[in-house]
């Protein structure tokens, strides 16, 4: 096997190693994002019930926040 030979090799395997590794990160993105998908709804369910559970409560709180962004937020 000629030097040029050993070359083109090398380079192959490390093709295949980058693709490999590009294929595992992918997987795994694609499984995170499925479980932060998940997540993100189950917490619109359960905030959701805690609003039709308890009205007053929340709009005090949305109130309470609307108040404090925007003194936080505002230009004196």
């Amino acid at each position: 096997m000629n030097t040029a030979d050993k070359v083109a090799h090398f380079a192959q395997d490390a093709a295949d190693t980058l693709s490999s590794a590009g294929h595992q990160a992918r997987e795994t993105f694609d499984e995170k994002g499925e479980q932060l998908k998940n997540t993100e709804q189950r917490l619109m369910k359960n905030c959701q019930a805690y609003i039709r559970d308890n009205p007053v409560t929340s709009l005090g709180i949305a109130v309470a926040t609307g108040f404090l962004l925007s003194r936080l937020l505002s230009s004196r």
